[in-house]
């Protein structure tokens, strides 16, 4: 089986998932993508002492505004989910959940770490896609054929973004060593996230890499076998999460297509 054979066989099968999945699908994307606010919201709620203690401590605020902050975290990030959920006010609710990011950022000092900050804005691309999936698409004056505006609307240049900030989750995940097996895997992922960001092959690209953060989340952050009062529990746990978000935008690229902005949209022309 030659390697175009193998190819058109991967995409059958991707194309075979996708109309047995089709009405599922984006719901679950959603669900995946808002996990890690709602963990962190249930995580506000468990440790609110430990969180306002940890914020009036660094930034010196005074324990009202330091409970304002978790009360704002809690509050903001459980409402905001609900209405993603539900489908109601997808937009304001994905605007205040950047709002949230961002003030994580600056609260927690992440702005400093590379790693953090590279995953929040891959989380911030998941939330793009969001926005992408519930704008209205503007329609052509020329019907049947996209036009440049369409091409350039709105909800393209959205999903280009979250195309683009999904892949700094992988960029997190190179681990750079010179073993055989290191440099395969590294190459691999580096590839696949290509093909995703510049949209080719998008839809098979985008499940084997959800397929790739799958078995990665369940293998190395599997916090429920470190006991709770481990720190390193926490650790894992927010890094479990974080990755199932990203899956979840992934999935959205599955369901919602490269957008106008990819080589696949452009392929359509040749």
């Amino acid at each position: 089986m030659g390697h175009g054979d193998l190819m058109s066989r991967a995409e059958d099968l991707a194309d075979q998932f996708l109309r047995v999945s089709r009405r599922y699908l984006p719901h679950a994307a959603r669900l995946c993508l808002v996990s890690t606010f709602l963990e962190d919201s249930v995580r506000m709620w468990f440790q609110w002492t430990d969180q306002s203690g940890y914020i009036n401590s660094t930034w010196g605020c005074g324990g009202l505004l330091a409970n304002a902050f978790v009360l704002i975290n809690l509050l903001g990030q459980l409402g905001s989910c609900v209405l993603i959920l539900s489908r109601n006010f997808v937009e304001p609710a994905c605007c205040a959940l950047f709002g949230i990011i961002a003030l994580q950022m600056v609260a927690y000092s992440m702005l400093w770490d590379l790693r953090f900050l590279m995953r929040n804005l891959a989380l911030g691309g998941g939330l793009l896609l969001l926005l992408a999936e519930c704008r209205q698409e503007a329609r052509s004056v020329f019907a049947g054929v996209p036009s440049v505006a369409q091409r350039r609307s709105p909800k393209h240049l959205l999903q280009l973004g979250g195309r683009v900030l999904l892949i700094l989750m992988f960029m997190t995940l190179l681990h750079l060593e010179l073993s055989a097996l290191s440099v395969l895997k590294d190459l691999v992922g580096t590839a696949l996230v290509l093909l995703v960001a510049v949209g080719f092959k998008t839809k098979l690209a985008a499940l084997t890499l959800v397929a790739w953060l799958l078995c990665i989340n369940v293998t190395f952050n599997a916090f429920w076998s470190v006991p709770a009062y481990s720190a390193f529990h926490d650790f894992l746990k927010y890094d479990f999460f974080q990755t199932t978000s990203v899956i979840g935008g992934l999935l959205l690229v599955v369901a919602l297509g490269p957008g106008g902005v990819s080589v696949d949209e452009k392929k359509k022309e040749w």
